[in-house]
């Protein structure tokens, strides 16, 4: 029989905790639930879950330290849970690495589509099974293969959707593509107009791959459009 997905879920209001649960049950997934950061940070490295559902006010501190850590030595698909409306906030989430996240109060239907949306990516990434490709940009190296990138052979740290996006862009050297074509190629799922997200993580790829991220040269924005790739001449 195949295991059950494993969800930690990072949340310390039994209001959400319960009905999420019950509902991810029904899903097929299995929910583990950490009410802390500290609880959360002691459980990721022993559960090891397919998924984190992280909110971002807890009680001994923020879901952003969650995050932060965890992407130190996992690149598990995380989906921030947050209370607040700021745009601030769900970029400080996406640029820490958080894959996701979703807005209370939120649609239980919205979150199951979304981390559904999160293992269709994972498991067409597995499906394709490419050969390992190296592609080289100047001081940089995108290993495609492994999921990584390296300067100078020393490897850096990783977004994954960041990563995902470059690959994507690199796959399709010189054409156009829209903020929201990418999330639609990247991400999986319509985002309902938050186009912010590619930007965000557009300028955090320049910040690894360009000498000058304020003029780059690889990765364009074609104003009023979106992004492109192109080697320089």
């Amino acid at each position: 029989m195949q295991r059950k997905r494993t969800v930690l879920l990072v949340e310390d209001e039994p209001s959400i905790t319960e009905p999420l649960a019950e509902s991810l049950g029904r899903e097929g997934f299995e929910t583990k639930v950490a009410v802390t950061v500290a609880e959360a940070l002691e459980l990721a490295p022993q559960l090891q879950p397919d998924l984190v559902l992280l909110d971002v006010m807890l009680p001994d501190g923020s879901g952003f330290d969650v995050c932060r850590e965890l992407r130190q030595t996992s690149q598990v698909p995380i989906i921030m849970l947050t209370a607040r409306g700021e745009e601030a906030d769900r970029i400080v989430g996406l640029e820490l690495g958080a894959d996701d996240y979703v807005t209370k109060p939120f649609s239980l239907r919205e979150l199951s589509a979304r981390i559904r949306a999160l293992f269709r990516r994972s498991e067409a990434a597995v499906a394709v099974g490419a050969p390992p490709t190296m592609v080289d940009l100047g001081r940089v190296q995108a290993d495609l293969g492994g999921h990584r990138l390296l300067r100078d052979g020393t490897t850096l740290p990783l977004k994954p959707k960041a990563f995902e996006l470059l690959a994507f862009l690199l796959r399709n050297p010189g054409q156009v593509f829209t903020r929201d074509q990418l999330l639609e190629k990247v991400w999986g799922y319509d985002y309902a107009g938050e186009t912010r997200t590619v930007d965000v993580h557009v300028h955090w790829l320049r910040g690894q791959i360009e000498e000058d991220p304020g003029h780059p040269v690889f990765i364009h924005t074609v104003r009023g459009v979106g992004y492109v790739f192109r080697r320089p001449a």
